[in-house]
């Protein structure tokens, strides 16, 4: 099943119409695995964090959130580049899904309490990538600022 999926992100295969929704979900969770590993530490606030994105935007239950997020951890370990989940998320997003998901990437990011150079580098990334503006960034960041309570 895996194989079909990584085959699918990869663009080397078609996805039929009820796997499109579970390949964008696992997109958003491996770019989201993505940043909680830029800083060489994948622990708890941020598996924390993830998890509750993953339920919260893609209302599931919490045993779905676990496969979807082993799914994304074994997706994001499999590949090199950061574009293959992109390329996914252009074709299933309008602009402000892809905003949302920007702001999914900051939480990650600060989910620790700490900013690293390296998720902030990952994040201005994937946003380019994602045709998302600076502004747009940048308010996400504030948003996600704000309601983590760590201020301007």
């Amino acid at each position: 099943m895996f194989d079909r999926l990584y085959a699918v992100l990869r663009g080397d295969a078609a996805a039929p119409s009820k796997q499109k929704k579970n390949d964008t979900q696992i997109a958003v969770g491996a770019l989201l695995v993505e940043a909680a590993f830029r800083d060489d530490v994948f622990g708890a606030p941020e598996r924390r964090a993830i998890k509750g994105l993953l339920a919260d935007r893609f209302d599931l239950p919490a045993d779905a959130t676990e496969e979807l997020l082993q799914a994304s951890e074994d997706a994001a370990g499999q590949s090199l580049e950061l574009f293959t989940f992109v390329r996914k998320l252009l074709k299933d997003m309008d602009e402000a899904q892809r905003v949302e998901v920007i702001e999914m990437l900051w939480e990650v990011a600060y989910a620790d309490g700490v900013l690293d150079a390296h998720e902030d580098a990952m994040i201005r990334k994937v946003a380019g990538l994602l045709y998302v503006s600076d502004f747009d960034r940048g308010a996400a960041r504030r948003r996600v600022r704000e309601r983590l309570g760590l201020g301007q």
